[in-house]
This record gives structure tokens, C-alpha cells and sequence, in this order.
């Protein structure tokens, strides 16, 4: 979403993947217009490498795994054959070898794809292989979504750090910034919300949508 919040929301990743849409289209137009100039056992070699190096290995491990903890090496290999910047060198390197060709359209084609129409990105380590909705970051959205619409309160300051055991000079004199700390965890919890307010919204299962 930005330099510091590493995540989107369901509309702003519907924005994402809508430039991908577009260019997938224009990719699909050209391979229309230029049909008969595209040698197809070279195209189809092109888009289906991707997968066989990068997809199917981590996909079959995920599938026997009864953890589904896969080693880094399955995020690797997937995050190296779905860049653009991999697939790009590839080309450029096809283009010097053998020659341009409309065959290459195959490779943003796919890329194009997985990303506009699949919705599917790099894969981060620390998450399942496949896309499996992670509860936590349900709950995130929950509250991004009813704090855009006025039903959450906003944030409340970064919590200042505890004072110090001998002086007591953060959050107020001795004892007392001790209470006021203890109180502010007490009502706004580890997410820096309102317990009441996220109660609520984590009860209303429209919320987020």
C-alpha cells in the first residue's frame, strides 16, 4: 500500500490487479493480430517453463506435506520464475540468441495473468504455498474497513516507552506513568484499538467487505 504498510485492501488490490487486466488484454490483442506469425511450439514451451520451474515443484511438496511448511527453496523458485525482471532478462537473452519473435508474447501473457486474473503475486516466506485466508489478516481488514467508515476510532498515538524503574520521567512521575501505561493497554489492547470497538466489528461479518 505504501513505503511503510506493506499490505492492500481489498479495493486497492482490485486496482492492482486491474492494470495487470489491461495489460494482459493488450498482450492477448497482439497475439490475435499477429497469429499467423506466432510459432507455437516455442510460445507454449514459453508459458508452460514457468510453471514447470517454478509452480508444480512447491505445489506437489505443499500437497504430500502434512506440516505445510515448505522449505524457503519452493518460494524461491516461484518468486524467480514469476518476476518480471527474470522473465524480461529471459527475453532479451532469446532476442540476442535466436531473434524477436511474437512467440515471446507468451511469457507477459502469463505473467499478465496469474497477476490480473488469478490474483496471484510473489509468495512471502512465512505464509502457506497456496493461498490460504490467514485470520489475522482478516481481522486487519475488518478494522481498516470500519475505521474508513467512521465505525472504529482512529489509532491513538504510538505508546510511549515505559518509564524507567528508578526515575519513572516516561508517561508521568513514578507509579503513576506505570497506571496510566497499564490503563492504555487495558483499553486500546496490542492492536492500538478500542477492545469495545474491535469486539464489535470483529462480531459484524459484513464488516471489511
Amino acid at each position: 500500500m505504501d513505503q511503510h504498510n506493506f499490505f492492500e485492501t481489498p479495493t486497492t488490490a482490485k486496482l492492482h490487479r486491474a492494470e495487470y487486466v489491461v495489460a494482459f488484454a493488450l498482450t492477448t490483442g497482439l497475439a490475435v493480430a499477429h497469429y499467423d506469425e506466432i510459432r507455437w511450439l516455442p510460445a507454449l514451451g514459453l508459458f508452460l517453463y514457468i510453471d514447470v520451474v517454478g509452480y508444480l515443484p512447491g505445489a506437489l511438496a505443499y500437497r504430500r506435506s502434512r506440516t505445510k511448511q515448505l522449505p524457503k527453496v519452493y518460494y524461491v523458485l516461484y518468486n524467480t520464475m514469476h518476476s518480471l525482471i527474470t522473465q524480461g532478462a529471459v527475453v532479451a537473452l532469446w532476442c540476442w540468441l535466436i531473434g524477436p519473435e511474437w512467440a515471446l508474447l507468451a511469457v507477459p501473457w502469463h505473467l499478465f495473468g496469474d497477476r490480473g486474473l488469478f490474483g496471484n503475486f510473489l509468495k512471502p516466506y512465512g505464509q502457506p504455498f497456496e493461498p490460504v485466508r490467514d485470520p489475522r489478516f482478516s481481522q486487519l481488514l475488518r478494522e481498516t474497513e470500519a475505521r474508513a467508515h467512521g465505525r472504529l476510532a482512529p489509532d491513538p498515538l504510538p505508546p510511549t516507552e515505559l518509564p524507567d524503574e528508578k526515575d519513572g520521567t516516561e508517561g508521568g512521575e513514578g507509579d503513576e506513568g506505570n497506571e496510566g501505561n497499564e490503563k492504555d493497554a487495558a483499553t486500546y489492547g496490542t492492536h492500538g484499538v478500542r477492545l469495545g470497538d474491535a469486539e464489535l466489528t470483529a462480531a459484524d461479518p459484513g464488516a471489511g467487505r
